[in-house]
């Protein structure tokens, strides 16, 4: 293997490494909720603040730090993004309030918010353009670990030794990213390259995409949001279940993340549609047969799987037809996302509230299904497009060529 190819194979290693920590670090409050409630004398949900504020963060930060840092080198851009990252973690470690820990996550949201942006196209810059779509499916392995290894290992190990512990250990793992994207990743200014631009920019296909993400999370994060009062009341599994429940949807996440990356360059519109239409079937299915514990556990595995597929579909498919820069259109696909997930725990929130757990399940797939349809009508937009354009020229018969579009 030529020392080039292998020194790619690292750098793309690091960003994984780096996906899996801020994930982790992202979510890793919600498993330890009572434990830092009780440690800093808050409530559970002011601790829960510190995932919806880092969300909200990503959103509103995104597309203006991609703008601010557009011209800047892309090693240094991420290189800075996740020193922020460790140096904002270890502050939370040792944050001596709970304003402390919340300013310091707000930093780490903040450099989140650029470092979704900018890790796709710069590591599908490091190989060739036909196989963007498996590159983007490995990146996502370190999304894809967190469920099945970071949170779980993170919460018990907040749980036997304090929640600043495990604090302790992504903030090391950060670091010892950032040190190894600084050393790996080739001095290669993305926005000069291929990986810099759309391979088939298409603003109204992109437009489309970033609706129907918005949407579909938004679907998936109505139920999974509150997916463990959904298995202690609706389904009756005990609250020692709950750990090998949540298991079986981060292997399932796993599996679609390996699957995704095998179909995505041969199928990349497909590759969006499909895994919608099956969150859309496995939250049905929740809402039908919710009672019975082996169903439940099939469909929560189905469902990791099929949200996980979906989402290295949506950033492959960013990649593909990013109207402008990749740079922004990822920043905007970062966003949508976002959006989903505040939207979503807003939504089954009030569900619980007025209409009962079991709600969660059929809204969710409403929405999932909502979002399949918005999927499904991008040919049809994409083929007037087309239309339109070709009737633009001024030949003989453009009116009627005009009237057919």
């Amino acid at each position: 293997m030529p020392s080039s190819t292998r020194r790619a194979n690292a750098a793309l290693l690091m960003l994984a490494v780096s996906t899996f920590s801020y994930v982790t670090v992202e979510v890793l409050p919600i498993g330890l909720l009572t434990v830092m409630a009780d440690d800093l004398g808050r409530s559970r949900s002011e601790v829960g603040l510190l995932v919806t504020g880092y969300a909200v963060v990503v959103v509103l930060a995104s597309i203006p730090l991609v703008r601010l840092t557009h011209h800047l080198p892309r090693r240094l851009v991420l290189g800075s993004t996740l020193g922020v990252m460790a140096a904002a973690t270890a502050v939370a470690t040792v944050a001596p309030t709970y304003e402390v820990l919340f300013g310091a996550r707000l930093f780490t949201g903040l450099s989140q918010a650029l470092f979704w942006a900018i890790a796709p196209p710069i590591a599908t810059s490091l190989f060739p353009p036909h196989v963007r779509g498996r590159v983007v499916a490995r990146l996502a392995i370190g999304t894809a670990l967190a469920p099945v290894l970071g949170i779980p290992l993170g919460t018990w190990l907040g749980e036997q030794a304090g929640w600043r512990v495990p604090f302790a250990v992504m903030t090391a793992l950060g670091l010892a990213a950032c040190v190894g994207i600084a050393c790996l990743l080739p001095a290669v200014e993305v926005r000069n390259g291929a990986s810099g631009r759309g391979s088939e920019p298409d603003v109204r296909r992109y437009a489309v995409l970033v609706v129907a993400s918005a949407i579909g999370v938004t679907g998936f994060l109505t139920f999974n949001t509150y997916v463990t009062p959904f298995l202690l009341d609706i389904t009756g599994f005990s609250s020692e279940a709950l750990g090998p429940m949540l298991l079986a949807s981060g292997a399932g996440g796993m599996v679609g993340t390996l699957i995704a990356g095998r179909v995505l360059d041969r199928y990349p519109w497909g590759s969006v549609v499909v895994p919608f239409a099956v969150l859309a079937g496995a939250l049905g299915g929740l809402y039908a047969v919710g009672e019975w514990q082996v169903p439940t556990v099939l469909l929560i595995a189905l469902l990791g799987m099929a949200f996980s597929a979906m989402a290295v579909a949506a950033q492959s498919r960013t990649l593909q037809v990013a109207p402008g820069s990749t740079d922004m259109a990822s920043a905007g696909t970062s966003s949508a996302f976002n959006v989903g997930i505040a939207a979503g725990a807003f939504v089954g929130g009030a569900l619980i509230d007025g209409a009962g757990v079991r709600s969660v399940a059929l809204v969710g797939a409403l929405l999932a299904a909502a979002a399949a349809l918005v999927m499904l009508g991008e040919p049809v937009l994409a083929r007037r497009r087309v239309r339109v354009a070709e009737c633009g020229h001024d030949r003989p018969g453009q009116q009627v060529c005009e009237e057919a579009a």
